[in-house]
């Protein structure tokens, strides 16, 4: 009886020292695959550097064949290496998602290995209650007959106070820690979610750039390869361009203008939201797109291009009057033009049938017409980029991005 303090020691160590034995091979191999996982991700780490490297390298040849003068060759190289860095693009994104899984899977383990502390701790602390609450079924007196004097009996005491506030500190540490590991898992699965959008967007994107060289290819049947025939080709879509650019710029003041009272309250009380003109949403080429190829000669890309199969239902963005109809079934480029309540209109370009006539007033939604863009198709124009439809939003006349007014 009187070896009890040294009793009480051997019991706590012995407890400790049996869990600790329990999860020592597990936390080493658990380690280990850390260790390999982190191996994993530095190496994942230099293969995105190296991608990006060569993603630079298309880049650069992309923007110095910008600068040259347009040429029907300057034009295939750059589709040619916008594909090709498109493609890098999308190996380089499946290597940051499966970088990121990684190190999910490492967050997860890590997670694990505290766990398997706290257990640790919990089974320490237990351990010591229950040798605690023993104790404290033995008297003071005894406790004091138990010890060769009263300083081994404080020194007893102290000692399991201290050991509890020492346990309980690192029990609070591990919580924290894991509730923190499990807040960065939380933030690997909303990066891995960014990063499998990311690479829908790329692969959307090569769509895209195959559509493109598609068109490409049908200017090439159409100029024969000739590189007068596309530079004329570029001139008559340019002055068609201009055509419509002077028409509806000039229109749409005169319009508003000349509206008798009761047509300006009907349009003032009808909505000005905008909604999708299409059911597509798929945007080819962007308001002031650097990669419109045309940009050299057309100028400015006034609209955004949103993939429509020809001769797809074409409806009013918003409530309006149809300021403008022009079409006559050749393959001359054609467009509809609408002007809305609080100083904005929509054109809609390279329609290959219409519903309305001009001064018709139509709802939200209302059918206006078909859409076009298809090479050599109905209302195309000279130039295309295949069956779409150019949408633009005019504020006060002036073109301004439609994405800032599209719902998303």
């Amino acid at each position: 009886m009187k070896k009890l303090p040294i009793l009480l020691l051997a019991l706590i160590l012995t407890g400790v020292l049996s869990t600790s034995a329990s999860v020592f091979g597990q936390a080493g191999s658990i380690d280990a695959e850390i260790k390999a996982l982190n191996d994993k991700i530095q190496a994942q780490k230099k293969q995105m550097d190296n991608l990006a490297s060569k993603q630079k390298a298309y880049q650069d040849a992309i923007d110095k064949t910008r600068q040259d003068q347009d040429s029907l060759n300057n034009q295939l190289s750059i589709l040619e290496n916008r594909a090709a860095k498109t493609q890098l693009d999308i190996e380089s994104t499946n290597v940051d998602i499966d970088k990121t899984n990684l190190e999910i899977k490492k967050i997860q383990l890590d997670i694990e290995n505290v766990n398997s502390d706290i257990d640790t701790e919990k089974e320490h602390i237990g351990n010591l209650l229950r040798l605690v609450y023993k104790q404290d079924q033995v008297s003071t007196i005894e406790m004091l007959l138990l010890n060769d004097n009263l300083s081994e009996f404080l020194n007893q005491a102290k000692y399991l106070e201290n050991t509890n506030d020492k346990i309980k500190e690192g029990l609070d540490s591990l919580t924290n820690k894991k509730d923190q590991l499990e807040k960065s898992q939380l933030d690997l699965d909303a990066k891995n979610k960014d990063l499998t959008a990311l690479k829908t967007d790329l692969e959307k994107k090569v769509d895209d750039l195959s559509y493109e060289q598609q068109s490409k290819g049908a200017i090439l049947e159409e100029t024969k390869s000739s590189e007068a025939e596309y530079q004329r080709l570029l001139n008559e879509a340019k002055k068609q361009q201009l055509q419509a650019e002077n028409e509806v710029a000039g229109l749409e003041a005169t319009i508003r203008q000349k509206m008798s009272q009761k047509d300006k309250q009907k349009l003032e009380s009808g909505s000005s939201d905008i909604a999708w003109p299409i059911t597509g949403r798929t945007i080819t080429t962007y308001f002031h797109d650097p990669d419109y190829p045309y940009r050299k000669i057309i100028g400015e890309h006034p609209a955004i291009d949103i993939r429509s199969p020809q001769g797809s239902t074409l409806r009013a963005a918003a409530d309006g009057y149809v300021a403008r109809v022009k079409f006559d079934g050749s393959t001359a480029y054609s467009y509809i033009m609408i002007i809305h309540n609080n100083g904005l209109s929509t054109v809609y370009g390279h329609v290959s049938g219409v519903s309305v006539v001009t001064d018709q007033y139509v709802h939200q939604g209302d059918v206006i017409g078909k859409t076009g863009g298809a090479p050599h198709g109905i209302g195309s124009g000279p130039f295309t980029t295949g069956s779409h439809l150019h949408f633009e939003v005019r504020k006060d006349g002036i073109p301004v991005n439609p994405l800032n007014y599209l719902p998303q």
